[in-house]
């Protein structure tokens, strides 16, 4: 299993998980489409949008390897903003090639591509102890 060195374990002050640590040793979990309704919490959007923000940041509009993301937060945009990249796709691989259908991810998620800024992540390299 691919881990993705740099993109963002979690939303910050949140337990919204974008990463898991290891595989699982049963196999991966199977990635599906989940509907998103009208009356999901502000809580439940923000964490989408932030881990759209991160997918953004760490990948653009290249195909990426599932890898270490976490199965539950990509069936959130799956099937939408999040498109297979590969036919046929297997959604229990680690290995399944992903990409951003970035048009409809504009449309979704206006603020991650107009204004990436506003989504802080914690780099620690940023921060500054002096």
């Amino acid at each position: 299993m691919l881990k993705h060195r740099g993109f963002p374990g979690r939303l910050p002050s949140t337990d919204y998980q974008f990463t898991i640590r290891r595989a699982n040793k049963k196999g991966a979990t199977k990635i599906i489409k989940r509907e998103r309704f009208a009356d999901r919490s502000a809580a439940d959007r923000r964490a989408d949008e932030g881990f759209m923000a991160a997918l953004w940041a760490q990948f653009g509009e290249e195909p990426f390897e599932r890898g270490n993301l976490d199965a539950g937060r990509i069936s959130w945009l799956f099937g939408r903003e999040v498109i297979p990249a590969e036919d046929p796709f297997d959604p229990e691989s680690y290995e399944a090639l992903l990409q951003i259908d970035v048009k409809r991810a504009e449309a979704a998620f206006p603020t991650v591509f107009s204004a990436p800024e506003s989504f802080d992540f914690g780099d620690e390299d940023d921060e500054d102890w002096a």
